[in-house]
């Protein structure tokens, strides 16, 4: 074999090792370059979460000296100990890592430089770089496509790159003992050789057959034998080459006159090829800094976050705490006057509920945005849904002469798990814009559609909020799901707000599984659209209910077919016989003419009857023995449901149709009276006589807590910390305590610990006296760690006296 073929395969395989050592080079004067960027920045940990990766550097990450850990790019913790740089090999003098898998499952590397301020080392940057971005660079075609190559990494072995352009692509070649297994090279002494030049970094070529062909194999050392290339050329391809050499020679000796020519224009071809290297070169480093002034621009931007989110804080909070602070100023000047005493408190409450709800929000999203929000599933109706969304949303809406529609259509299972308190928040934060954004007089629509399953497991549900209010602008629609953003124009600008509703909203549902989608067109109106899925719970033992219940026949009065239609569909599933008519006279007809076969249940929407609703009603209860239940199917806006209830034994059903409504419809009626008013008795009941003891470390806290007390007629014993409130428990005598207020964060034994301690003492009250969390700690979990500790019910501050009343009055009773 002719050696200027082999010489042309080293040219070749030193072409791609320089343009690899290239790269490795750019990216290291890249870094320190960045470096020195980042030591002149007032917080290092700030620029680098703020920088966005690109196709040659996937992440950046730094470490202050003296710590182990970091932060990086992508917005995880960086642990330094999680990369290999015990293999000693640098780029420019910055130490390069051994290859890894990345988050991504692509094969990558990492460098390391140190970060100097003022001649001190302050942190060490970590940046992270794809053997990805290293194949772009490659030429495109070797050896006619005909030849193998791989790249890999000399410490583990492990092949990290299958370059697209340099010919056959052979599958299933990890590692170089993959490799060797695969081509059949099992010489011991040609492996020791093979290792001997991985130790030592140097090149080395050898024959061996591939597949039964005739093969040159090689392994090419790069950055001083950090990486290696690795594969072999069919010696079918060299001799062809070495033949083209050899007809180039001829083809040399015949044009021996041009030779001068040629040798000028190879000159001015090889200037041309390094101009070339040289602008690219130039072209690099412009983009890096163009990507360096990016990263500055973006540090900027951040900046300028940073201060709009202060500026929008002043003005929020500054605002509600205006009107606490003036109203209070006045208040003091009027204390004589009980009139302005109760309208100055109206709106501090108001205000200050305001304040709160601001606090709140961003809580609320800054626990999201760190992923610390957990989802509680657990199993809920769509009834009980959308009875608390419309407790809320109607008188709001009445309030400002709205009309507040409420759709269910196509829903095939009520029951189902989720978190019903985010979806609440997600609705009530829709609904309330709607109301807010809509004007006095309009409408406003709340939809519930099943949509086609996807699995058999989860109900596929679509929320629609629309309105016909003032609509927003297309521009605004691009921003309206980002935090602090408002539609400011002289319509909607007088409408407080946080402008965290619509980013909370969003997060919750795509936290769900959900997507949120918004259309809208100013003085049209908006539509919001949720699509989630939510889990179906295993089936429900729905007949044993109407069996115990005695209902096994039932009449439906409503001339709505559509409506009509959507109870059936409901109850098949009951084994409820159900007949329907639209007409009220046969509705009296049927009832009279039954026989045996009587109505155990008559649902009736009031609207049914061509001659009014209320003397329908009456026709119906007077044909009924009063035994026999009557619910009239209702809207909240009919204005004869009072008069209606008068009969006995009636009740009413608020549209839309739920069976589990239904179904404590028909427990409230069969409810024993006596019972019910006991239990009201109980619900409004005095604190008169009772004698509580409450931990409290905030003296001003304290006051206010005995103040509320002793406008109800009870009294509080105060101790300043869970170890006092402990101590006193124990000398108590037994019963001389109705209840325990518990704060939680408190010195010397905080209130978990105070009430764990309490309930292990020895004696026949400690597990039984009711101890309530009276604490700052507001979060779903900080409920859930107060009833882990022992305690009965949490209490949120700022105390709502109601609350507190109602919570008190429970488990007070219910311990007696």
């Amino acid at each position: 074999m002719s050696a200027s073929a082999i010489q042309n395969l080293n040219e070749s395989l030193d072409l791609i090792k320089c343009t690899i050592e290239s790269i490795l080079k750019n990216e290291a004067e890249f870094q320190v370059l960045l470096a020195s960027e980042i030591a002149s920045s007032k917080d290092p940990e700030e620029f680098i979460r703020s920088y966005e990766k690109n196709e040659m550097m996937v992440k950046m990450s730094i470490v202050m000296s003296g710590e182990t850990v970091g932060v990086s790019s992508t917005g995880e913790m960086f642990f330094k100990e999680e990369l290999d740089f015990s293999a000693g090999g640098t780029v420019e003098g910055l130490p390069v890592s051994s290859s890894y898998l990345n988050y991504m499952g692509t094969w990558a590397y990492s460098m390391k430089c140190p970060v100097v301020k003022d001649g001190q080392e302050i942190a060490t940057l970590y940046v992270e770089y794809v053997y990805d971005s290293i194949d772009k660079s490659l030429p495109n075609g070797f050896y006619n496509k005909q030849a193998i190559l791989y790249i890999m990494d000399a410490e583990s072995e492990r092949f990290v790159l299958k370059p697209k352009g340099m010919g056959q692509r052979s599958a299933g070649h990890l590692n170089l003992t993959d490799f060797y297994r695969a081509n059949n090279i099992n010489e011991e002494g040609l492996r020791e050789e093979v290792s001997e030049c991985l130790e030592n970094g140097k090149n080395i070529m050898f024959y061996h057959d591939i597949r039964q062909v005739n093969a040159l194999n090689y392994m090419w050392s790069i950055n001083d034998g950090t990486i290696f290339l690795v594969g072999y050329v069919p010696i079918e391809a060299i001799q062809r080459e070495e033949r083209m050499v050899k007809q180039n020679m001829y083809i040399v000796i015949a044009v021996m006159l041009a030779a001068f020519f040629l040798c000028c224009m190879l000159y001015y071809l090889n200037q041309r090829q390094r101009n070339r290297i040289r602008r690219e070169r130039e072209a690099e480093r412009e983009i890096h800094n163009k990507q360096l002034a990016e990263a500055l621009q973006a540090a900027q931007i951040a900046s300028n976050s940073k201060t709009t989110f202060l500026s929008n804080m002043s003005h929020d909070i500054r605002t509600p705490m205006n009107a606490v602070l003036g109203f209070t100023t006045l208040l003091e000047k009027d204390a004589e006057n009980p009139i302005k005493v109760r309208e100055y408190t109206k709106k501090i409450m108001a205000s200050g509920q305001h304040l709160l709800s601001l606090i709140n929000d961003i809580l609320d999203v800054s626990k999201i945005e760190s992923g610390k929000v957990v989802l509680n599933y657990e199993e809920f109706t769509l009834s009980d849904l959308v009875s608390s969304v419309d407790a809320i949303i109607h008188p709001m809406a009445k309030a400002k002469n709205q009309k507040f529609h409420i759709e269910v259509k196509d829903i095939r299972h009520e029951y189902l798990i989720g978190d019903e308190m985010r979806m609440n928040q997600v609705l009530i934060n829709l609904l309330s814009n709607a109301v807010k954004y809509t004007q006095a007089g309009g409408s406003i629509w709340f939809r519930i559609i099943g949509l086609k399953q996807r699995s058999s497991q989860f109900e596929h549900i679509r929320i629609e909020v629309e309105d016909n209010g003032f609509g927003m602008t297309q521009e605004y629609l691009k921003t309206i799901f980002d935090a602090f953003t408002r539609a400011e124009n002289s319509t909607t600008n007088k409408v407080q707000g946080t402008g965290l509703g619509m980013a909370i909203t969003k997060n919750i549902v795509e936290l769900m599984g959900g997507t949120i989608d918004v259309t809208s067109e100013v003085d049209k109106g908006s539509l919001f659209r949720v699509e989630l899925e939510l889990r179906i719970p295993e089936g429900r033992a729905e007949k044993q209910f109407w069996e115990k219940s005695g209902i096994s026949r039932m009449l439906l009065v409503d001339r709505d077919t559509e409506e009509c239609k959507n109870i059936l569909m409901h109850m098949q599933e009951t084994g409820v016989c159900i007949e329907t008519t639209s007409n009220a006279e046969e509705a009296v007809r049927l009832v009279a003419d039954c026989g045996d076969a009587e109505y155990h249940l008559i649902l009736m929407s009031l609207n049914a009857a061509d001659t009014g609703g209320v003397h329908t009603a009456k026709e119906l209860r007077a044909a009924l023995p009063d035994t026999l239940p009557v619910l009239f199917f209702v809207t909240d806006d009919t204005v004869e449901v009072e008069e209606a209830l008068c009969s006995p034994n009636t009740g009413i059903l608020t549209k839309p149709f739920f069976v589990s409504a239904l179904k404590e419809r028909i427990m409230e009626m069969q409810a024993d009276a006596g019972a019910k008013r006991e239990e009201e008795q109980t619900e409004s009941g005095s604190l008169e006589g009772m004698h509580f003891l409450a931990a409290e470390d905030v003296e001003l806290n304290a006051e206010i807590l005995m103040e509320v007390l002793k406008i109800d007629g009870a009294d509080c014993e105060v101790v300043e910390n869970g170890q006092l409130a402990v101590e006193r428990f124990e000398r108590a005598a037994e019963g001389e305590f109705d209840a325990i207020l518990m704060d939680v964060q408190m010195p010397v034994m905080n209130g978990y610990d105070a009430t764990r301690a309490i309930r292990a003492l020895e004696r026949s009250d400690a597990r039984t006296i009711p101890i309530i969390a009276m604490t700052a700690n507001a979060f779903a979990e900080d409920e859930k760690a107060a009833l882990d500790a022992g305690m009965n019910a949490h209490v949120a501050k700022p105390i709502d006296i109601e609350m507190l009343h109602k919570v008190i009055i429970q488990y007070v009773k219910r311990k007696g």
